[in-house]
């Protein structure tokens, strides 16, 4: 019986691509040595695949970005900015597409899927020169050759690609997108081709919006495709990957019908549906890669269980044909739980990351064809039932205030309009007034004083004394810079949601278990292993500190239910939804502290609500329901003279805007700038938004510094659309990755443009 990973993490086992990527990045290493890092990380990773057994490793899953960006060097797509000029694609271009450079803004960055990692948009039109810029794929399927690892080279599918895509700026709205199909299929044969010539015997085309509601074009453009490319593939097993949810049934059976495709691989512990489209009609004579073992998220596989599932598909689709697989790539979980030295013995036996996950298919493939390590099943069924019955997962206090939650909407007493009022004669603010979202720049000497702090190397004492330090030039700053409302700077603070998840009950941490985000950005998700609650407040020192250092309004910084339970590794033995609703009724408590605090703008950072929304438009309601009065419950208990602020940013918002109207926040800062602005199409489309609102004026994931007179023209656009007395200037998102030299000079160029466009509307009185 065969395995096979779709994805493997990328970072490595202590985040060495993180550092060399940076290292880079700052001018402080070569080309050469971001190879070589590189190189060793690939060749650990198969060479680890290899000696587990795994039949169908894979190749080209490792990106110095992201995936999509890697497709789009591939087909040479570089939008003109970039001053591509042809040949191949290095990684000068490739960094500029994806961070941007001194002249010119990077391409938009959105959410993969309903994932917090991240990919970037291509920008496609009719006059794009699609060419084979980027030999990646080959070069890495012989790198692994040459190590003596026979791999699966993997793709980006044509039509996800082009889906995945927007038109770019200047090209008509109407555009078909799908029209370019003949084009880049042209690039895909010569890479298909290049790679039967190097030995490939199997190739993966991950094709994900397959699980997607298609409309009947798109579903007839992956006919067309593949039915293209047939003499191509020809002489090479194909497997088409799709995940992250059940494939409907029109998909499953185009899908099915693909020309010139010999295997199907799905997620069966998202997609448990399409276990159903299986069962009833399997083509014959195909191979189905059957994704068990969940690549999303960290807890250990219920073996019994899946080998039931295993067994059952081994009757519909043939003993040889089935392979056993991940759910998805498992660049979704973290490394190795060898890393971990925070976590006790018995939440260690729960888990299981990527390494584990690996050891997992294969034992599944194995007791599946009659070699069954049974000490393995044995320790796991042990482990599983360790789980059920530990008294550490369940707080009856905590089940009973959720359950209470049934039966009211957690609305504030008063309108927006009317709180608005109450909170604009208690703040006298400007209009247009100016913020920013929350963090400042970590510096190596802050992340240093907070490490040796939490190593026992440095007293509490100091530690209080270092971040009060820090906390005040923030706050000078900002006077200095005259900004309106003012933030601590978050210097307490690593991650969002993990300094959170330190003080609630129910959570766990690890020391190493770190998933990627984009880029170098890597993330630490916490494990909600329990019922949550707050044992003490969370916040309340550091803003009242904050807050008696200046004579401005200063915000309270947290993060919202959603996105904690959203950015988490989340317990899967009770609904979502019931865990968010926990998660908020710690976050009120802490609301309602920082109001007696005297805290009087709150900020609930909800950046991960539509990260969340599920891939099927009828699940839609049910989750935005439950999410959006999740956080309701938060701030519903405040005065009207106490300001609700929300953040979201890198997602599309335009499908879900009535939901974010029906939170009913005083003020949402939203990203904007980096999506071209895609975000006001909504007001200029007619959607009416009477509480406050800031689209992000630059974008933070870039070096450059946008001058007073390009942030005075952004917000000129979102006058056009918006009232004057609801609009606020602030960043896309927190300032925590950039530079102190990049950010004084891009805030102050933003009060500065604030200022001029104010005396501009004075003048036109």
């Amino acid at each position: 019986m065969a395995s096979h990973i779709v994805g493997y993490p990328r970072m490595g086992p202590k985040r060495e691509l993180k550092f060399a990527l940076e290292s880079f990045w700052d001018g402080k290493s070569t080309a050469e040595d971001l190879q070589k890092v590189s190189a060793d990380l690939r060749s650990a990773i198969w060479k680890q695949m290899s000696e587990a057994g795994t039949k169908y490793i894979p190749s080209n899953t490792f990106a110095h970005y992201d995936q999509v960006l890697d497709t789009t060097a591939m087909l040479g797509a570089v939008p003109p900015r970039y001053g591509y000029t042809g040949g191949e694609i290095g990684l000068d271009v490739y960094f500029s597409m994806a961070r941007g450079n001194a002249s010119v803004p990077a391409m938009e960055m959105t959410k993969w899927f309903d994932t917090n990692y991240h990919y970037i948009v291509p920008e496609l039109g009719p006059e794009v020169n699609f060419s084979y810029a980027s030999h990646k794929a080959v070069n890495e399927y012989k790198e692994a050759k040459a190590l003596g690892v026979e791999t699966v080279p993997v793709l980006v599918g044509p039509v996800s690609y082009l889906l995945l895509s927007k038109a770019a700026k200047g090209v008509e709205k109407s555009f078909d997108l799908l029209s370019l199909l003949p084009k880049v299929l042209a690039v895909y044969k010569e890479v298909i081709t290049e790679l039967k010539a190097a030995g490939a015997t199997w190739i993966q085309l991950d094709e994900p919006v397959l699980v997607m509601d298609l409309e009947a074009h798109k579903l007839e453009a992956f006919t067309a495709a593949y039915a293209e490319l047939e003499s191509t593939l020809s002489g090479l097993n194909v497997l088409v990957e799709t995940y992250f949810a059940d494939i409907p049934a029109e998909a499953y059976k185009n899908l099915t019908s693909l020309k010139g495709v010999t295997a199907y691989g799905f997620d069966l512990v998202r997609g448990t549906k399409t276990l159903d489209l299986v069962k009833s009609s399997f083509p014959a004579g195909k191979y189905l890669f059957a994704g068990v073992v969940d690549g999303r998220n960290i807890w250990a596989n219920d073996f019994a269980a899946s080998l039931s599932t295993l067994q059952e598909l081994e009757g519909v689709v043939g003993k040889d044909k089935l392979v056993v697989s991940t759910s998805c790539s498992l660049l979704h979980t973290a490394v190795d739980l060898v890393n971990e030295t925070k976590l006790d013995d018995e939440i260690k036996s729960w888990l299981a990351f990527a390494a584990q996950k690996v050891v997992e298919v294969n034992a599944l493939a194995k007791a599946l064809a009659g070699h069954k390590d049974e000490a393995l099943f044995s320790a796991n069924a042990a482990a599983l039932a360790s789980r059920r019955s530990s008294p550490r997962v369940t707080n009856e206090g905590v089940q009973k205030a959720a359950a209470a939650l049934k039966g009211s909407d957690h609305r504030r007493a008063t309108n927006v309009s009317a709180r608005l009022d109450a909170q604009q004669k208690k703040l006298n603010l400007p209009i247009l007034p100016t913020t920013t979202i929350g963090s400042f720049p970590q510096t190596v000497e802050l992340r240093r004083v907070r490490r040796e702090y939490k190593a026992k190397k440095v007293s509490e004492e100091d530690y209080v004394k270092a971040m009060k330090e820090e906390i005040k030039k923030v706050v000078d700053l900002q006077e200095e810079l005259d900004i309106d409302v003012l933030v601590h700077g978050e210097p307490e603070r690593n991650d969002m949601v993990e300094y959170f998840g330190e003080q609630l009950s129910g959570f766990a941490f690890t020391a190493n278990g770190w998933v990627q985000s984009y880029g170098s950005r890597c993330v630490k998700p916490p494990v909600i292993y329990g019922d949550v609650s707050r044992p003490k407040a969370m916040t309340v020192f550091w803003s009242a500190m904050a807050q008696s250092m200046t004579s401005r309004p200063m915000k309270g910084m947290l993060t919202g239910p959603v996105t904690i339970l959203n950015w988490s590794f989340v317990r899967n033995d009770q609904p979502r939804h019931e865990t968010c609703y926990q998660i908020a009724l710690a976050i009120k408590d802490e609301v309602e502290d920082l109001e007696k605090g005297g805290i009087g703008v709150i900020q609930i950072d909800e950046a991960a609500l539509r990260e969340g929304l599920p891939l099927r438009k009828s699940e839609h309601a049910f989750y935005l329901d439950w999410a959006v009065h999740s956080f309701r419950i938060t701030n519903c208990g405040v005065q009207d003279s106490t300001q609700i602020h929300t953040h979201m940013c890198y997602s599309h918002f335009n499908d879900i805007i009535h939901s974010i109207i029906d939170m009913d926040a005083d003020v949402i800062t939203i990203e904007n700038s980096r999506s071209d602005e895609k975000l006001l199409s909504v007001f200029r489309e007619g959607v009416k938004y009477g509480a406050g609102i800031g689209p992000g004026v630059y974008d933070i994931h870039s070096p450059r510094i946008p001058s007073t007179e390009e942030i005075a023209e952004r917000v000129n656009k979102m006058l056009a659309v918006l009232e004057q007395n609801i609009l606020w200037v602030n960043p896309d998102c927190g300032l925590k990755t950039r530079k102190y030299t990049e950010v004084k000079p891009a805030l102050k160029n933003m009060v500065d443009a604030a200022k001029l466009i104010r005396s501009q509307l004075a003048s036109a009185k």
